[in-house]
């Protein structure tokens, strides 16, 4: 191996092996087959302090860049990869030229000549600490990637995943190659929009300062499913450049779904509760009995139905409308103006299956096309898509019906809303008793 002094020779070979040394990000010596140093990179120069000029034609590390009683020793280890197969790592201390010590790990590999003989080793080494964060960066990403109980999803410049996690790949409901490279919007129909955003955002201005939490709706074999994920951006940059260079996002996160939709149930019963609590206060001033039952209708309706109507005993399976909301704009329950005719419900009507029932009946409209004919068919307002239906009991009798209806942008109602509309019906029908609606006393028989 010819010696390369401070990276100068006359040789063009040696010249262009020397620049390329010293480019090189990590430290690197080579020794001949008698352990003479023939080449010190600028990296080794910074980690030990030692020039080129300083290092090449010395012979080991003893004098100068090893303590005497660790010099033959760190030799020895060096050299030992001139007769092994492959390359050996090790660790030990060096010498700075400061005086300082290094705990340095080196990679030795042979050197062969041209006649297939041992001619020397090359080293290159780091120093431990360094080389310890890199192994760490390692782990944690293959942690993360394998083991996190939480989503990690590498994005592209193009918006695309480029890598993604077991979690995050269960749940978005795909496999973790499928995922790959396919735009977002092939899996999220519903917040793709609020979803792209935050990323575009993240690449142009870096990280948000806080977590985000996303509604999206998912396409799957099993249909649409609504999740909520919370999630944290940070942007990735290459190291390598000289400005940083946007290589994607990492998009981090957990579904908190289950937690968000207990929170929000529990809001909406706090609120429900709350409103048929002041419900009572107001109908214990009205002198009406009539109108009391028309204020708690009213408080009910809030955040729970668009419309909702009382329907009164005429006699046995008759029933005529007391009061309702107005069919045009929202509005107070008001009292039907010349009721008194019966109303011709069809025998398989939700009032009259609750009425023979005594409980509560939900019924929703077949599809969008015949919503109005439905709802038009039942006596109610065109817009209703949804029903609740449920009887009005006080006194071991049945006095009459309520019904709570909502429009198309309403969900339907579900056993916690007919849990809720019971206590209410309960209220009305005490009012209603009180008042005596009932023409002539009677009864709807179950």
């Amino acid at each position: 191996m010819s010696a390369a002094r401070g990276g100068t020779t006359s040789v063009p070979g040696d010249d262009l092996l020397a620049a390329l040394l010293d480019g090189m990000d990590a430290a690197l010596c080579a020794f001949d087959a008698d352990g003479t140093v023939t080449h010190w990179n600028k990296e080794a120069e910074r980690i030990l302090g030692w020039s080129a000029v300083e290092a090449v034609g010395r012979r080991g590390f003893e004098g100068w860049a090893a303590r005497p009683a660790d010099a033959a020793e760190a030799l020895a280890r060096v050299m030992a990869a001139m007769e092994a197969p492959g390359r050996l790592v090790h660790e030990f201390a060096l010498v700075r030229k400061d005086g300082g010590r290094v705990l340095v790990r080196t990679q030795s590999a042979g050197v062969r000549g041209a006649d297939g003989r041992p001619a020397g080793v090359y080293c290159a080494f780091s120093e431990v600490h360094a080389q310890i964060d890199l192994e760490r960066s390692i782990a944690l990403s293959e942690a993360l990637f394998e083991d996190a109980s939480w989503g990690v999803v590498l994005v592209d410049v193009d918006l695309r995943p480029a890598v993604v996690n077991g979690y995050a790949a269960r749940a978005m409901g795909a496999g973790r190659t499928t995922l790959l490279g396919r735009p977002l919007g092939e899996l999220v129909t519903q917040g793709l929009e609020e979803l792209e955003c935050a990323l575009e955002h993240v690449l142009a201005e870096g990280a948000p300062k806080a977590p985000a939490e996303v509604w999206v709706t998912l396409k799957s074999a099993d249909g649409e499913r609504r999740r909520c994920w919370r999630s944290g951006f940070v942007r990735l940059a290459s190291p390598l450049a000289e400005e940083p260079v946007p290589l994607g996002v990492g998009w981090l996160f957990q579904d908190v779904t289950e937690e968000r939709l207990a929170e929000q149930e529990a809001d909406r019963l706090r609120f429900r509760y709350s409103q048929l609590h002041r419900a009572g206060a107001v109908a214990a001033e009205c002198e009406d009995p009539r109108e009391a039952a028309t204020v708690l209708l009213d408080f009910a309706l809030a955040g729970f139905a668009d419309h909702a109507l009382i329907d009164v005993a005429a006699g046995e399976r008759r029933l005529v409308r007391l009061a309702t909301t107005p069919a045009g704009e929202p509005g107070p329950v008001v009292p039907v103006a010349g009721g008194g005719i019966p109303l011709r419900y069809p025998s398989a009507h939700p009032v009259l299956q609750a009425l023979a029932r005594t409980g509560p009946v939900r019924a929703s409209a077949p599809g969008a096309a015949r919503a109005e004919d439905w709802a038009t068919e039942r006596f109610w307002p065109r817009d209703a898509v949804h029903a609740l239906c449920l009887p009005l009991r006080s006194r071991g009798r049945t006095l009459g019906a309520v019904t709570f209806l909502r429009a198309a942008s309403r969900t339907p109602f579900e056993r916690p809303d007919a849990i809720f509309a019971e206590a209410v019906a309960v209220r009305i029908a005490s009012s209603l008793d009180l008042a005596g609606v009932c023409a002539g006393g009677e009864t709807v028989r179950g």
